[in-house]
């Protein structure tokens, strides 16, 4: 069944209705398959076969529109959403009345009502859940407005304060238990009303515009009015407010409509605030996630509330947003017409080629234009294949941050970044139409990626916060999910293919002239080839150029580049073998076989069992898994020790459940995670600039970890305070 649900808020000036449907996408996949070399000449073969086929995905879509289009959006159920099997439509909040009679009467459905609070909390659990940069705190005066949070693996408990018409709050302990603790009858619909009786103003939005101008000093009587300063015995500023409008009951003249709204503001802002720190400290809770149309995605309601939960808490507790506040309702109706399908068994990711930005103005979100929207307009969440879990070696995954450098922070960095991404595009394009040369519409569709990517970029010079904190692992996900919006699922396929075979032909040589080194000599060579077949990344201009330019450019050429002199290296290869040892490749071709391998195959020569992970899906020129079994295969019939290593299972390939260029170690395939626990894994080595630089260069872990790259942009290597083809070898033992 398609299933739909949709619920409705009221917002500024009338109502937002949500809908929230499931549809199956199809999208095209790069598969790889081995050739039948038997009797054949494999020297003149490719090394295996690439086929584009059609895959079917689940996608969750959830959509924000106000009630004047509800004709409109029932006329789209009706066409698109309601098959012969669909006998009731899901429902929650006030529409769920409200528009009723009207939508069984036009879509010949029963029109199933679920309980409000409900469908909230397990809205919110869903998000809190599925995406990383959910939520955040909102800081006026900093220079970064949006300050997301790290999510906890753990999301309970938390305070839910819901402003609506009136507040509730609620207490939520787990998937399916939460109570309501608390509430008031002051909340949104109060500033609402008093606002409109006060300044005539009938719109929400309109009085929240008059409050972001007024200055509620005019009208409130602070302490300093009342004590000619500041309140000494107990230490109260001359700045606190003392009495909410407390001046009209001495002044004559008028006061302005901003003036008013502002002290209204402030005024329900603060009981609110008070109550929910109280009943945060009664419950022994530190989290207070804050939602409802009051809320909306407001600054000046953000910051009002902020600035009440710091104060009444003395610091101690912070108020916290959600990006998605406003669809939470819609999503836990949803999820619970769906419960047969159990869709909290999967793991979800948001795809940000579909979805609009946080106070996104986009006119194309849906058919009209706004002056501006609250949260979202359009969120798209896309069910992955497999479960995705934390690395079990963290050492605190409460903590842990994948990104180096948040873009949203440093606006040198975000300049630069931003223009790299934007001078590369057009490149990118050119490959992807490239890679499908019997495609007739391959051009129309690179054009289509490059102006949807173009957009995105724009948007993010504007609103950097748009999709959460932004990171050079976010620009890079952001082009990948756009590249596959648009049917381009592999553009690096056929180089892939290609270096992969070029590299399989040098590998009994590079073997030979390793083993014919002294020990000391081939550990020296081994990282060497490491971070030389590191060099081999298309993702990098700076390598793209030369390997286009330079076709013949290869192994001992990228030696020659890296920077630095010789010397000893502190990773211990001399003592005892570690158990067992993960390894991320990056790069195809050169990278994983001429690099990884040796390095792999010194490793089981010491007795230590081996963890290969490679991406699930391609991104750029990164090996995948798929591609990783034939590669393995190959090098197996050329090499006794890769051989007997995948025979006796001390050698095991497994996919990251990762479809990026970078890596974030708190969403890892279910099974890599069990396998690590298994194998007792005491040493982790991240390879590659987009996992060992971009992300996790800070990251912390239990076991012994390597993270080497070569860096591959000249600005990041000025900045880094070295050259392009620097070397990062980061050793780290964790302390005892």
């Amino acid at each position: 069944n398609t299933l739909c649900t949709w619920g409705e808020l009221l917002s500024g000036g009338g109502s937002l209705t949500k809908l929230a449907y499931y549809s199956t996408v199809q999208h095209k996949v790069a598969r790889v398959r081995s050739f039948d070399h038997s009797g054949k000449d494999i020297d003149n073969e490719p090394l295996y076969e690439i086929s584009v086929q059609e895959e079917i995905t689940a996608r969750l879509h959830f959509i924000k529109f106000e009630n004047t289009y509800i004709e409109t959006c029932l006329d789209f159920i009706k066409d698109h959403l309601v098959n012969t099997e669909t006998k009731v439509i899901k429902a929650t909040g006030g529409g769920a009345y409200k528009f009723k009679d009207l939508i069984e009467k036009k879509l010949g459905l029963k029109v199933d009502k679920e309980d409000v609070m409900t469908c909230l909390i397990k809205g919110c659990n869903f998000v809190l859940r599925n995406i990383p940069h959910e939520v955040f705190a909102y800081q006026k005066d900093s220079d970064t407005e949006f300050r997301f949070q790290t999510n906890h693996p753990n999301i309970f408990p938390y305070l839910l304060v819901n402003i609506g018409s009136g507040v509730s709050i609620v207490k939520v302990e787990s998937e399916d238990k939460f109570e309501w603790i608390g509430g008031s009858s002051i909340g949104g619909g109060t500033f609402w009303g008093l606002g409109a009786l006060l300044t005539k103003t009938k719109k929400f939005d309109e009085l929240l515009q008059l409050a972001s101008k007024g200055q509620h000093t005019n009208v409130d009587m602070l302490v300093k009015d009342v004590y000619g300063g500041a309140y000494q015995t107990l230490g109260l500023s001359g700045n606190l407010i003392a009495s909410s409008f407390g001046k009209s009951t001495t002044a004559d003249k008028e006061f302005s409509k901003e003036d008013m709204a502002k002290s209204l503001l402030h005024m329900i802002s603060n009981d609110i605030g008070q109550l929910a720190c109280l009943h945060a400290k009664l419950h022994n809770l530190d989290k207070i996630y804050f939602g409802g149309f009051f809320i909306r995605g407001h600054p000046v309601t953000m910051r009002t509330i902020t600035y009440s939960i710091n104060f009444f808490s003395k610091g101690e507790v912070q108020a916290l947003f959600l990006r998605h506040e406003g669809y939470l309702g819609a999503i836990g109706a949803f999820l619970k017409g769906a419960e047969q399908d159990n869709p909290n068994q999967y793991s979800w990711g948001e795809n940000y080629a579909g979805s609009s930005g946080l106070m996104s103005t986009s006119p194309d979100v849906y058919p009209m234009q706004r002056t501006r929207s609250g949260t979202f307009d359009m969120l798209e969440m896309d069910r992955l294949e497999r479960p995705l879990v934390n690395l079990p070696l963290l050492k605190d995954p409460s903590t842990y941050i994948p990104d180096t450098v948040d873009l949203t922070d440093d606006a040198m960095a975000r300049k630069y970044w931003l223009t790299c991404f934007e001078e590369a595009l057009d490149g990118v394009a050119k490959r992807a139409a490239a890679s499908q040369p019997d495609s007739v519409d391959a051009q129309e569709r690179a054009e289509k990626f490059r102006q949807k990517y173009w957009n995105k970029l724009q948007t993010l010079r504007q609103q950097p916060f748009a999709y959460g904190t932004l990171t050079v692992r976010s620009l890079l996900d952001t082009r990948e999910h756009c590249l596959n919006e648009f049917n381009f699922p592999d553009p690096y396929s056929k180089v892939k293919q290609k270096e992969n075979g070029i590299a399989l032909k040098c590998f009994q040589s590079v073997i030979e002239s390793l083993d014919s080194l002294g020990w000391e000599e081939r550990q020296f060579a081994l990282v060497k080839g490491l971070l030389a077949g590191n060099v081999f990344d298309w993702g990098a201009k700076a390598v793209s150029d030369v390997l286009e330019s330079e076709p013949q450019f290869g192994f001992e050429e990228a030696k020659s580049k890296l920077q630095g002199k010789g010397r000893s290296l502190d990773l211990d290869l001399d003592g005892p073998p570690h158990k067992c040892a993960l390894i991320f490749a990056d790069n195809s071709g050169i990278d994983i076989i001429l690099g990884v391998f040796p390095f792999v195959r010194e490793l089981l020569s010491r007795g230590t069992e081996v963890i290969l992970a490679c991406n699930s899906g391609p991104a750029l020129n990164d090996v995948t898994y798929s591609e990783s079994l034939i590669v393995t295969e190959r090098i197996a019939a050329m090499d006794p020790v890769i051989h007997s290593a995948l025979r006796d299972e001390k050698l095991l390939l497994v996919q990251t459940g990762s479809s990026s260029p970078c890596l974030d170690l708190s969403r890892l395939d279910q099974g890599l995670a069990v396998l690590v626990r298994e194998r007792q894994t005491d040493l982790v080595v991240i390879e590659g600039m987009g996992r060992a630089i971009h992300t996790n260069y800070y990251a912390v872990l239990r076991c012994e970890s390597l993270k080497l790259a070569v860096i591959k942009n000249s600005w990041l290597a000025d900045r880094l305070g070295g050259k392009i083809f620097s070397v990062i070898f980061k050793y780290e033992v964790p302390c005892k």
